[in-house]
């Protein structure tokens, strides 16, 4: 893997599909030690099944890898000491900023000229099944502006009113359940319209975690394809043991 913007000729399409994995983020849910990236799934670095799965689409000949700013050197090892299986893929890493927006935004940066869609995938989704990527792709190359693979939501949610003062929280209300639904990664863009997002869009705090929302905040049109129960993100421990049994079931079965 390098920081070149070369790929093998013959082996991938030109660059106009690329994804973003912002892997900057500390990942304190699940717990003190490594940058939630960085944690083992099945012996890997979680970090480095995301780019696996991303790399899997036929379509992305290019994985930008938005790291830590001072662990910019140690993720590159880490990748470089587990290419990818057929190395088509270039796999190149920047520098993270001090919020997921602004680096998401510095993946942009780095992409070369050619590139026309983009994927903005969470590295904590480490199993998200390449026919999930490749509609996302799909729906892009048919002309949607920003694509978002999404799950019906299977509990009943409450909207409510934030607890000050007190142990319980006022229930304000029950959403159609039928009209919700928890979306996951990868996002995918046209490149020109989430540039535009990210150039137009200001976000407080610790920023957008959400580039569709950044989206539609300018007016344009968000569509959904079918996600999958697999591309869950591993935020707490109880995820990363779930993770574990199913990549043990692909290895067991599939030959993962």
């Amino acid at each position: 893997m390098s920081d070149e913007h070369t790929t093998p000729q013959g082996s991938r399409p030109s660059h106009r599909t690329a994804a973003i994995i912002p892997a900057a983020g500390r990942g304190v849910r699940l717990g003190p030690g490594a940058p939630k990236a960085l944690r083992a799934l099945g012996g890997l670095p979680m970090l480095v099944h995301a780019v696996r799965a991303m790399a899997r689409a036929r379509a992305v000949a290019l994985v930008v890898v938005v790291a830590p700013p001072d662990g910019v050197s140690e993720v590159r090892r880490m990748l470089d000491e587990h290419p990818l299986p057929d190395g088509g893929t270039e796999v190149l890493v920047v520098p993270g900023g001090e919020t997921r927006q602004q680096s998401v935004r510095h993946g942009l940066d780095a992409l070369p000229v050619g590139v026309d869609a983009v994927l903005v995938h969470d590295a904590a989704r480490p199993l998200v099944p390449v026919d999930t990527v490749e509609a996302v792709i799909s729906a892009l190359r048919d002309g949607a502006p920003a694509v978002v693979p999404a799950v019906p939501l299977a509990d009943t949610v409450k909207e409510v009113e934030p607890a000050v003062g007190r142990a319980w929280e006022q229930v304000l209300g029950t959403p159609d359940r039928s009209r919700l639904r928890a979306v996951q990664t990868p996002q995918g863009f046209d490149r020109a319209v989430l540039a535009e997002a990210h150039e137009r869009v200001a976000c407080e705090g610790e920023g957008a975690t959400d580039d569709a929302g950044m989206v539609e905040r300018l007016g344009r049109p968000v569509v959904l394809v079918p996600g999958h129960e697999e591309a869950f993100k591993v935020t707490r421990p109880l995820d990363l043991v779930l993770a574990e049994a199913v990549l043990a079931r692909r290895r067991a079965h599939d030959g993962y």
